[in-house]
């Protein structure tokens, strides 16, 4: 089984785990290999110890157990999404910041159902609008294509030095994204 909850401080090091090892596997070619080479899950972990014990915003995991694992296995966290209020607040007001699934945890809906939970949190919190970051050069821009977003800036930042163009993804309204299938694809 896999189920989406919201996180607790002692899923940061597998958070970060998971941040470190998603950024390794997608990020080779467009952001400097040095630099990958050296990200951090002690300082990821620390991140996100943060961000779960804020007020400020929300971190939701997914995790597998049962019959998803090998037997014995301990339940294991294989993506997770933080949000909280826009960074950049004339795009929407709500920000998707970070949405990261193992690589051999991806196509079975987690990235789909993390978003559609960050959504729902936003939601609740009173935001109409959401949108996020992705590097222009991310193989799984598509993705939030497919989820019913819509390109509607860019941005060049710098990466270790090296300049890297992002382009957000708006959903407004957020029901936009709710109303998604929860459904693999």
């Amino acid at each position: 089984m896999i189920g989406i909850r919201r996180a607790r401080p002692a899923d940061a090091p597998a958070i970060a785990a998971v941040h470190v090892a998603a950024w390794q596997s997608t990020y080779p070619g467009i952001l400097p290999e040095a630099y990958l080479a050296r990200l951090s899950t002690i300082r990821q972990t620390a991140h996100y110890d943060h961000a779960i014990r804020s007020a400020e915003g929300g971190v939701f995991v997914a995790a597998a157990w049962g019959a998803d694992l090998p037997a014995g296995s301990s339940p294991r966290i294989v993506g997770f999404t933080t949000v909280g209020l826009a960074r950049v607040s004339f795009i929407a007001e709500a920000e998707i910041e970070t949405l990261y699934v193992l690589d051999d945890w991806r196509d079975r809906g987690l990235g789909r159902r993390l978003m559609r939970a960050a959504a729902g949190y936003l939601q609740g919190r009173g935001c109409r609008s959401v949108f996020l970051w992705v590097l222009r050069d991310n193989p799984s821009r598509w993705f939030y294509l497919r989820l019913g977003g819509r390109p509607v800036a860019e941005t060049v930042i710098r990466v270790a030095g090296r300049p890297v163009t992002q382009t957000a993804f708006l959903w407004d309204p957020i029901e936009r994204l709710l109303q998604t299938s929860p459904q693999v694809g």
